[in-house]
This record gives structure tokens, sequence and C-alpha cells, in this order.
């Protein structure tokens, strides 16, 4: 029998087995039904309208399917593989042991059709279209069986949608009523919009919102009621806004703060505090009873926004929480408030805060592989001081160790090895001489922080860094952060450089950068805005921005410029002066409940002058690896259409650059469980901003745009809830190191080429999505 035969013979033989799981799968899960009840597969919403358009139907029938219950048993692929495995378990003996685990844990119960009640879904999907303005709504409901699996099946048949025609708000005397009219152009009650009973009670929201910023503490959304006659025009609704006359008093009555007391040491076990006369403090406006002596007063004028005197607002509440919660130093955080027994009208706040454990060690071990064929480990182990000038300062010590192995590749047996030590201290407030207050419900930092590394490449060299900074970090809100290091000093110092590394810079000039000392100080600021946790918006953003400027007062200053020999150097060491600018810009887009496209943009420029040829090695741009473009190996891309060539020692050295440009996309979906797939596309390159004649070809150009590394992948992502465990495989589709016109080497790929899988196939395995 010819080839040609048997390739169609195995083919029908895949089919066939195909189409018997199929069967299996589908067969299996309806004869282990309970005598006479049948597979409940799912149920259908068909509105029959002519009015509506086709997209609005459309959108209300997913809707209304939305809310019939039960829900089917889940399918993949048309399949239902957790009903099954729940079946082929059968009945356990025990509420333990596997085969409870398989059917309870990873098994999923049939849903049954005598479970489904289609007079009472019908009930719903009615009072659904008439709280959406179509009243006077049928509903019929129906159901289909076939092979012991049956469908339920709603027409809705609506009438005509009701508009508002007027709204209306209280117009008597009361105070209450004055500030709910005035309110009037904020409504969420429109003139010509459709009639929905959810924006009604929206609106009631709304103006409860408003009443609590006015002192109106005792007031609730229910106190509202909503006079909706439909009895005037066609299909028209006129809402009158009134307040109920059960409205007790003093939900009519605005308040003001009276005294304030906070308790710093409240215990959950015990409902009632015991202190001392002693333990009391007045301090301004508030009265502190710490049995302990745990804080300086000063902590809760700068956390408590109330004062005395002041009209009570949900604003100033919730800030106040949320900045005791932001403090860090607080497990639980309570507030009460009650009506004063000595002035009218006002109401005494009482704060009760649980502390967390002062001081505390935690260790993190990380395991991590790169596609660069480095896989390794590092430890961190810190120690904490919550309180430590009795101000809510955090005092942390770390100490830290780790390693990358290179199991394969050119840099074989090339392992790195750091070890290390950082101390911080972290102040709850601006450390400045101006005074500056924050006003957002984050608690503004300033931090200090000191920190020494050793990073030893063996074979090759050993580098001593040293690193001090003083900065503020602030958010305005949830979306908006700001990082600002008022002074960044890095100093740099190789140590053991080794012989043939020597002689490898004799052959690569560029090399010796890497081991020359580095004195780099200035300031750098950071901004991040993102909206990425609003959940419910089909389009999200991140954006985070990074401004590096070094020496750049001290250069002009002192007139220095590399160019004519007038280099400044400091202890001994030529100080870096460049601008460095990076935009990092994300756009999220969800095209369903479990699938969204992920799109990103790096665009990086470094300019060093003055005092400075070129930026410093640790501060240049790199591309390739894990979070970058998968199909080339980490920091072995670029620049432009450079070819690094091996050194004497078998070594290729890392590339770095002073521009980036790069761009990814994938798209993410759940497959099943907690297993995510992911389809993505990469592309980008750095470049030099100045030609180098032991570089040719890197640096940047009218036509860099061919030079633009290509690659494409799929991957896994296993959705843990604590981590994401991501693996990713990657093949290079453009190549800038061949020569023009030769690039794009789509046609050269070979799945069945072990060569060429070997020299092609990249595989990443990190934690966490790369972007």
């Amino acid at each position: 029998m010819s080839k040609k035969h048997n390739h169609i013979e195995n083919q029908y033989v895949k089919y066939f087995v195909m189409l018997s799981l199929f069967f299996a799968f589908g067969c299996s899960n309806t004869k282990y039904l309970p005598e006479g009840d049948l597979l409940y597969t799912g149920g259908s919403v068909k509105v029959k309208d002519s009015v509506i358009k086709k997209k609005d139907r459309k959108a209300l029938e997913a809707e209304m399917k939305d809310l019939l219950r039960p829900k089917p048993n889940k399918q993949i692929l048309g399949l239902r593989p957790k009903l099954w495995i729940y079946n082929i378990a059968g009945e356990p003996k025990k509420e333990k042991g596997f085969r409870y685990w398989l059917r309870n844990k990873v098994g999923e119960e049939p849903v049954l059709f005598s479970k489904v009640d289609l007079d009472y879904n019908a009930s719903v999907l009615r009072n659904f279209a008439e709280n959406r303005g179509y009243f006077k709504t049928r509903v019929s409901a129906d159901s289909t069986v076939r092979n012991k699996r049956v469908t339920a099946e709603y027409t809705v048949t609506p009438k005509k949608q009701y508009i508002i025609k007027s709204v209306t708000f209280p117009d008597d005397s009361l105070a209450i009523s004055r500030i709910i009219a005035r309110s009037h152009r904020r409504s969420l009650l429109k003139v010509g919009k459709p009639y929905d009973l959810d924006i009604i009670k929206a609106e009631r929201e709304r103006i409860d919102a408003r009443l609590k910023e006015k002192g109106y503490f005792y007031f609730n959304p229910d106190y509202i009621l909503a006079k909706v006659d439909s009895s005037k025009g066609d299909h028209e609704v006129n809402i009158r806004l009134v307040i109920k006359d059960e409205a007790p008093v003093k939900a009519l009555t605005a308040y003001k703060i009276d005294k304030i007391f906070v308790y710093p040491n409240y215990s959950l076990s015990n409902d009632s505090v015991v202190y001392r006369k002693k333990d009391i403090k007045q301090y301004h406006d508030f009265t502190i009873i710490d049995t302990a002596d745990t804080f300086n007063p000063r902590i809760f004028d700068r956390t408590i926004y109330f004062k005395k005197g002041d009209l009570y607002n949900r604003k100033d509440h919730n800030l106040t929480l949320n900045r005791f919660v932001n403090l860090g130093t607080f497990s639980f955080v309570k507030n009460e408030f009650r009506p004063s027994d000595s002035i009218p009208k006002t109401l005494d706040s009482y704060y009760y805060l649980t502390l967390l454990p002062k001081k505390f060690i935690r260790v993190e071990v990380l395991g991590k592989t790169n596609s660069a064929s480095y896989t390794g480990s590092e430890i961190n182990v810190n120690w904490n001081n919550r309180n430590f000038f009795r101000g809510a300062e955090l005092f942390t010590v770390s100490v830290f160790g780790g390693a990358d192995f290179q199991l394969g590749g050119a840099n074989k047996g090339k392992n790195i090895y750091k070890l290390g030590a950082e101390t911080s201290l972290t102040w709850p407030r601006f450390i400045s001489p101006f005074g500056i207050k924050g006003s957002s419900e984050f608690v503004p930092r300033t931090k200090a922080t000191l920190r020494y590394e050793y990073q030893k490449r063996t074979q090759l060299y050993a580098l001593n860094s040293f690193n001090g900074s003083f900065g503020y970090l602030w958010k305005e809100n949830i979306r908006k952060e700001h990082q600002l290091n008022v002074i960044d000093i890095t100093y740099v110092s190789p140590n053991h450089v080794t012989p043939e590394y020597l002689e490898d810079i004799k052959q690569d000039p560029a090399l010796e950068k890497v081991i020359e000392k580095q004195l780099i100080f200035g300031p750098t600021y950071n901004y991040t805005y993102t909206n990425t946790m609003q959940k419910r918006r089909k389009n999200t953003i991140y954006f985070n921005g990074e401004l590096d400027l070094a020496g750049n007062i001290t250069g002009l200053v002192t007139g220095a410029n590399i160019k004519k020999n007038d280099t400044i150097k400091i202890f001994d060491v030529p100080f870096s002066q460049y601008v460095k600018v990076k935009t990092d810009f994300r756009h999220y887009l969800k095209l369903g409940k479990e699938s969204e496209l992920a799109s990103r943009i790096i665009v990086g420029a470094g300019f060093a002058y003055g005092n400075s040829s070129t930026l410093p090695t640790s501060k240049q741009f790199v591309v390739g690896g894990t979070n970058s473009i998968r199909a080339f190996r980490a920091r072995s891309l670029g620049p432009g259409s450079y070819v690094p060539e091996m050194t004497t020692t078998n070594y290729i050295p890392d590339q770095s650059a002073d521009l980036k440009l790069e761009f990814n996309t994938e798209y993410r979906a759940k497959l099943f469980s907690v297993v995510r797939g992911a389809v993505f596309f990469d592309a980008g390159n750095i470049w030099l901003l100045n030609a180098d004649p032991n570089k040719p070809g890197a640096e940047i150009s009218k036509d860099f745009m061919k030079q633009l590394a290509v690659g494409a992948g799929v991957g896994l992502r296993f959705d843990l809830s604590f981590l994401v465990l991501r693996t990713d495989l990657a093949i290079p589709l453009r190549n800038p190191a061949l020569p023009d016109g030769q690039r794009w080497v789509i046609d050269q790929i070979d799945f069945g080429s072990r060569a060429w899988r070997k020299d092609n196939l990249i595989l990443n395995i990190a934690i966490g999505y790369p972007f």
C-alpha cells in the first residue's frame, strides 16, 4: 500500500476516534439520569418586537438570558467533561478519598429539567422588561426534548417602551428639600430617556450621597419616594420625587462634629476599653486613649479629617478611614458616630484601631527561568518595624542572595551570583521644608533607602554597586500615582576582572564600559495612570512614564564637556550626565467575559551630553526575553542590524543601546478551569544614537523600521489565584541580523526539522503576565 493511502487511512482513523470520543462524552452523560428525568441543557430568549432596533433587541435578549435559572452544566467545545467526570466517579462510600474528591470537587452534578420552573423564569423576565419601561409585557415559555436532553425557550412580547416626560423634585420649605432641588442638574433622570427602575434607584442613591456631604448623617435612600404617573400622554411617565412622610426627624437634620475619641490599642476580643486616667491625652480636637503610649499624637492630626465644629460629610468620613488603613499599622479600623449628650444636632466620633504586630520577618523564595536559558533562584529575608519612631514609620532591613545558572546556549557556564543588603525608612507624610500636605485618601510617603549589591559573573568580572535615594511617593487617587526621588545616587565599582575578559575588550572595546567605575546622581520621576481595576469597562489602559536626569545641574555649573576633554571627576570618578525618558502604554480590550486583547507599546530614549559620551551601561535599554520580544533570547537582540560576535572566551555579551521601540499584542482567553491560553505577536528593537565603528548597523537611521525584529507564538497561563505561572513558546518571523531582503524568515519555518527547532523554538517560563 502506498504512503499516500496510509496517510489517508490514518486521517480516517483520527476522525473516527474523535467522533467516537464525542459520542462517548455525550451519550454517557444521559444514561446516568434518574428514571423519568431529563438533562437540562440551557434556555434561550427571543424578543418579538418590530420597533426595537436589532442591536438593542439582541442586547436585551442577552441580558434576559443571563437571568434564567438554573444555569446548565458547563460546556467545552460542545461537551460537558465535568458532568462526565461526576458520572464516571460514581457514588462514593464515604465523604473522603479520591472518588469523593473526583466527584464533588472536580466533577459537576447534573442539572435536571425537574429543577427548572418555567413559570418562575417567565415572571422574572416579565418583571425585568417592565422595570425597563416595557409595561404589560407578555412572556410565554416552552421546552424541546431530544435524546433525553431538554432546552427551554422563552418568547417575550413587549409593548412600546415608556419615556420620561417630566421630573420634579421636592418643593416644600425644608432645608433638605432645597438641597435636593439645587442638585437637579446632576440628576440621572433625563426627560426624553426611557423609564428604567434601576435608574430611579441610582438617582435615590445619588441624592443620598449628596445629602451625606451636607451633614445628613441619618438619611438613607429609602426615605425618597418616586411617584410615577403613566396616565397622561402617549407611553410617557411623569416622575415626582418626594420625601416620605414617615422619614424620622433626625434623618432631616444636618449634624456637626463635637468630640473626637481615638483608641489606638483597641482589642477585638474585648467589648469594652479598659483604661486609666493617665492614659487619656488631649491633643488639639482629639481625646486619645492610648493605654500603651504607642503613638505620637500628631499622627492622628494628620490622619483624621474631621475637626470639632465641622459639618459631617461622607467624603471626610471615608478619607479618614482609608488613611488609617493605608498607614499599614492597623489590622482593623472601626468608626462609630453617636449623638452628643451635651450639644444638640452634633455627633461624637469614635475611632477604634487594632494594631498589627509591630515587628515581623518576611522570607521570600523565588524561582525563575528565562529565555536566555538562565535558571535560578533568589531568597530575600526582610525584618520590619511598623512604628519605628512612634509615628507609623516603617523601618526595613533586608538581606538577599541569588544565583542564575546558564544551562545551555553560547553563555553556558557564565553563571551570575549576587549578594546584598538594603535598609529603608518610610515616613507616612511629606518631609519637606515647604510644609506640603496630602489631601487624598492615600497616605503620602517619604522614603530613604541605602542599598549594596555584589554581583559576580563567573569567568568574567564582579561589580560592587552602592545606591542611596531620598524621595516621595503619593497617589492622587486610585488611578494616579507619583514617585519623585529628589536625589538618587549610584556608585558602581568593578572587582575581580579576569584576564580572559580583558582580552575580550581588545576584540570589542564596548565591553570596557561594563566594568568602568560609574557615579550617577540626580532626580528621577515616575508617573503611573491606570483604570484597569474597573472590571466593567470594555476598554482600559495603563500608562507609565519615567524621567531620569543625571548630573545636569552639576554639569552646567562646572562646564563639563567631554568633547573638549573637560571631564569633571568626583572622588576620581567621572560623573554621568544624561537625560533619559521612557513611556509604557498598554491597552486592554475586553472581547468577552473570559477573553481580551492586550496590547503594549514602549518608547524610550536616552541622551548623554556634557560630562558623558554614552549612557551608563546600567541605564541603557535592552530588548528580548520573557517580558519583551519572546522569540529572541534576553538581551541578545540588536542594536539595529548589528550581529554580535562570540568573544575569545565563548561569551556573547549583553546588547544595550540608547533608543528603544517595542510593540506587543496578545489575545488571551480562558480554556478551562485555571488554564488560560494566549496567541501573541511581538515586534521591536534598540538602536544607538550615534554611530559606533565597532558595531556596524547599530545606529538609528531613517530606515529603522526595516530593522524591526518580529516574533509570534502561543502560550498557556495557569492562574492559581495567588500567582500566575506562564509558559510561552515563540518563533522568530523577522530577524534584523540577517542581510536586508532576507530578514523575513516565515518561509523557513519547519517544525519537522530538529535543527530548526533547536535554533528557533524559544520557550519562556515566568511568573505573571508579560504586561
